[in-house]
């Protein structure tokens, strides 16, 4: 269950880091150096609401993901000091 979250983490993480690449910044973005294929399919303004929304949806699933693999993991409250082997000198 655990490694199968941490696929997802970061299939999710790598695609969140291309979505705010790919979005046009006040710099101009790295969306023309990809010719602009994003604007030719949905025009200027659809593509960036459409990138602007998947990046705050890629974002929020990450969030949940992270919490949801916390939770998985625990906290190891359950081990109590008398349970932990303790090495002895000279044995």
């Amino acid at each position: 269950m655990l490694s199968t979250l941490a696929v997802f983490i970061a299939i999710i993480s790598i695609v969140l880091i291309a979505a705010i690449l790919v979005q046009n910044s006040k710099g101009g973005g790295l969306d023309a150096s990809f010719g602009g294929q994003a604007q030719q399919l949905f025009g200027a303004a659809r593509s960036t609401d459409f990138i602007e929304k998947a990046t705050w949806v890629l974002a929020g699933t990450l969030m949940v993901l992270c919490v949801v693999a916390v939770l998985t993991v625990g906290t190891g409250a359950g081990a109590t000091p008398d349970a932990i082997p303790l090495q002895t000198p000279g044995s």
